[in-house]
């Protein structure tokens, strides 16, 4: 695992893998507010994923008319074209009044990526970690997220196919079933009243019955949580983002690598010169929204944020499953890691299709030799071969003989971002004046990234007050000592320990 976690990190590759999500690519995909990149910029984000986009539209949504912020945007590769675009599920908590519940007949709309919230599976190592006041904020936080995410897209028109939706995580190992039990317990007593009461808890033969699985398959199950969840379509609605940001005034240079930062001491401040393939820009001010290639350009993040290569399928399901569809989306928690899994609704593109990634714990070194990589041009073929022969396992005598035009429609990858201690680094970066960051989001974008800019654009701007401190978690800011800690793998995957 150190090995691993320790290559050198590079810029995002070339020719990346084909996401189901990007295709088609969007209008903007390519584009370049302007035909030659500035000279300079009041603030240069470097990234154009959902970190990038909240960013921005924080800054320009607090700029003053009379002073309107000039702001840029570097992105390596296309628009969105990074985890958030190449997403097959994020973990995030929604809860509407009157959501459908399990079993209820239920209207579908076009789903884009898994809006799932396991708020549980980390409360306990929080509370352990930080204590269960941050723990609780944490989680308070994550439904916050999601909930300003879906007001957004509303609010503001974007078509991004916001839904809410049920789902179930169904549990594969003893000791992980009764760390479950227990931290849903210890949700409902810490925070009465939210998302965690509405957590139902199902022995194995119920989830067998309700959900689908086992009866000629994989049947090794301990028991299953579900909840209330949401979906969201992360590529448009980021897209649909940036465009509103165009349209106050932001510059959009895709296809722009940031090779190099260099700091320029200007009297008792500093400001950035980023060097391009297509020249340099001096800004007063830097954002780091880059997630797992974040240590390509800060040398002291190395084995601290670490990528880590994804694996996602899209599979058509075999002719057993539902003539309607599942009515929920899935997890299948193993003791060490697990896969999630999508089912496109009715009235969808590609309706039926069953959208699963994962596959770590198949692999005999579980999962490590994934870590540090930044390749998404290819595949572990170990784990593409586990993501093509699951489903039947999952599902038994449910899924049948496959479909007539075979099982898989596509296959895809994309890089994440983790910490030692699983929380993201939202901040000023150490011993450098005017260069912040927002990064490693332990694959759980969706849930996280919005709120931390809102806080990250806060400290910027000089308002990191009681007020942020209420709301946003201590255990998330930059800080020297978190440096210093040694990379073990994901936490997240493993059941907690205490």
């Amino acid at each position: 695992m150190e090995e691993n976690a320790a290559r050198p990190v590079t810029l995002p590759r070339d020719n990346p893998t084909l996401s189901y999500w990007q295709e088609p690519p969007a209008d903007i995909a390519d584009l370049r507010t302007t035909a030659s990149l500035p000279e300079s910029a009041d603030v240069v984000i470097i990234g154009s994923g959902i970190t990038g986009a909240a960013i921005a539209w924080n800054f320009l949504e607090n700029s003053e008319d009379d002073s309107p912020r000039n702001i840029v945007m570097l992105e390596a590769r296309q628009a969105c074209s990074g985890a958030t675009g190449r997403n097959g599920e994020h973990a995030i908590p929604y809860v509407e009044p009157q959501a459908p519940r399990v079993g209820a007949q239920t209207t579908y709309k076009t789903l884009g990526g898994h809006t799932k919230a396991a708020s549980y599976r980390t409360f306990l190592h929080h509370a352990k970690e930080h204590g269960t006041d941050e723990a609780v904020k944490i989680a308070k936080l994550e439904l916050a997220n999601i909930r300003a995410l879906h007001a957004f897209a509303r609010e503001h028109a974007i078509e991004c196919d916001s839904h809410p939706c049920e789902t179930v995580d169904i549990v594969y190992d003893a000791v992980q079933w009764g760390e479950d039990k227990r931290a849903v317990q210890a949700m409902r007593d810490a925070i009465p009243g939210h998302a965690a009461s509405e957590y139902g808890l199902h022995t194995a033969d119920q989830v067998r019955d309700k959900f689908y699985c086992g009866k000629g398959g994989d049947e090794n199950i301990a028991g299953g949580v579900s909840y209330g969840a949401g979906s969201i379509s992360s590529y448009r609605l980021v897209i649909g983002i940036l465009k509103l940001c165009m349209e106050r005034g932001l510059n959009l240079q895709t296809n722009t690598p940031v090779l190099n930062l260099e700091k320029i001491a200007d009297g008792d401040s500093s400001s950035w010169r980023l060097e391009t393939e297509r020249g340099a820009i001096t800004a007063q001010k830097v954002i780091l929204a880059t997630n797992g290639y974040t240590a390509h350009l800060l040398d002291q993040f190395e084995d601290v944020i670490v990528p880590l290569r994804g694996h996602v399928t899209a599979q058509r399901p075999g002719q057993n499953m539902p003539p309607n569809g599942l009515p929920v989306t899935y997890s299948f928690i193993h003791n060490d890691s697990y896969d999630y899994m999508i089912p496109r609704p009715p009235g969808s593109r590609f309706e039926g299709d069953i959208v699963i990634g994962g596959g770590l714990h198949n692999l005999s070194d579980g999962g490590a030799s994934e870590y540090g990589t930044t390749d998404d041009t290819g595949f572990n073929g170990v784990i593409a071969e586990s993501l093509r022969e699951c489903l039947p396992d999952y599902f038994g005598d449910n899924w049948g003989k496959d479909h007539p035009d075979g099982r898989i429609r596509r296959a895809w990858t994309g890089i994440m971002g983790y910490s030692p201690d699983g929380c993201p680094f939202v901040g000023a970066v150490p011993g450098a004046e005017n260069l912040w960051m927002a990064a490693s989001f332990q694959g759980h974008g969706m849930v996280l990234c919005w709120m931390c800019a809102k806080a990250l654009t806060a400290m910027v701007d000089g308002r990191d007050d009681e007020e942020l401190k209420q709301w946003f978690p201590d255990a998330f800011r930059v800080k020297e000592e978190r440096l210093k800690q040694a990379f073990r793998g994901a936490l997240h995957m493993r059941a907690d320990e205490s």
